[in-house]
């Protein structure tokens, strides 16, 4: 039994790594898409932007990276009428080191994916009683749970106010710290909702958003990541080459805005992020934070910031 067939025989929940491409128009028409191309998407997922970078142009070239297992699988059998055009690749992005064939673009769909929040078990929504998980990578040692449950009361707040942006940090770790253990996702959902003022518990959000996305950047460390993807990826570009990507948070898009603007190699085409239109946002809600930007490998011989 091969990985495809093991993966969906235990499947306990729904099988399809569902991923709707965001911004998938502007994405492929920013990448300027060449025919023979050699392409890396560093976010992988379910395989919607491979997908269309494929369908692009003849004879394209995919490697294709993911942290998670279940996504690589998923993209396998979304992608196999490809299997002969795509290379995959399982891992942290910031681990991946290229052969010496430089890539025509790469591409990066930051954040977390529907999958990850519709699959309860994997403990990254409260919408779902799980266990606190929230590992993309689910062979690495820190979990939410380890988090949660052992950290000091210092370090829960500083997560929850550095990635969260939670104004509430330091009145939600003291809570955490004085009702811990927790066991589960709602458990700990309902701690928070419970411990902030009325008016903040009914409010546009509910009062453990920020808490959770703090939790979550924690644990797969997104941030530091993220900063270390961007100072290696201009150097796997061919020169000409494009790098697209696309953020879904305030923290994200201004390590994007930095990294891309203070390279030496690389010429941003994207003054202004590139926002979903009102019809995308219609059909996936989802893609309403999204932002894209772009930036170019210098050719040789224009100097160091073109």
């Amino acid at each position: 039994m091969d990985a495809i067939d093991d993966y969906l025989t235990n499947q306990k929940e729904p099988a399809a790594f569902v991923h709707i491409p965001v911004l998938a128009h502007e994405l492929i028409e920013g990448l300027a898409i060449c025919p023979g191309g050699h392409y890396l998407d560093a976010t992988v997922g379910g395989g919607g932007h491979s997908r269309l970078i494929l369908e692009a142009a003849p004879d394209i070239q995919i490697t294709a990276i993911d942290r998670d297992e279940d996504a690589i699988v998923a993209a396998k059998i979304y992608l196999a009428e490809y299997t002969s055009r795509i290379q995959f690749w399982q891992g942290n992005f910031t681990e991946y080191k290229p052969e010496k064939e430089l890539f025509d673009g790469i591409i990066a769909d930051l954040g977390v994916s529907s999958f990850h929040l519709d699959t309860g078990s994997r403990g990254f929504s409260f919408r779902h009683e799980a266990e606190l998980d929230m590992r993309m990578d689910r062979s690495q040692s820190l979990t939410a749970d380890e988090i949660i449950n052992h950290w000091e009361e210092a370090d829960l707040a500083d997560i929850f106010y550095k990635y969260g942006e939670e104004r509430l940090s330091r009145r939600i770790a003291r809570t955490i710290v004085e009702k811990r253990p927790f066991q589960t996702t709602t458990e700990l959902a309902e701690a928070i909702a419970r411990c902030v003022p009325r008016q903040y518990r009914y409010g546009r959000i509910h009062p453990a958003t920020r808490s959770f996305q703090g939790l979550r950047i924690a644990v797969n460390q997104e941030l530091t990541s993220l900063e270390t993807f961007l100072s290696l990826a201009p150097n796997w570009l061919k020169p000409g080459g494009r790098i697209g990507i696309i953020s879904f948070h305030s923290l994200e898009d201004r390590i994007v805005k930095h990294s891309l603007r203070n390279s030496e190699i690389l010429r941003v085409l994207t003054k202004k992020p590139i926002i979903p239109q009102e019809e995308e946002i219609e059909r996936n809600a989802r893609s309403r934070s999204a932002k894209l930007r772009f930036a170019e490998k210098l050719k040789k011989g224009l100097g160091t910031r073109g």
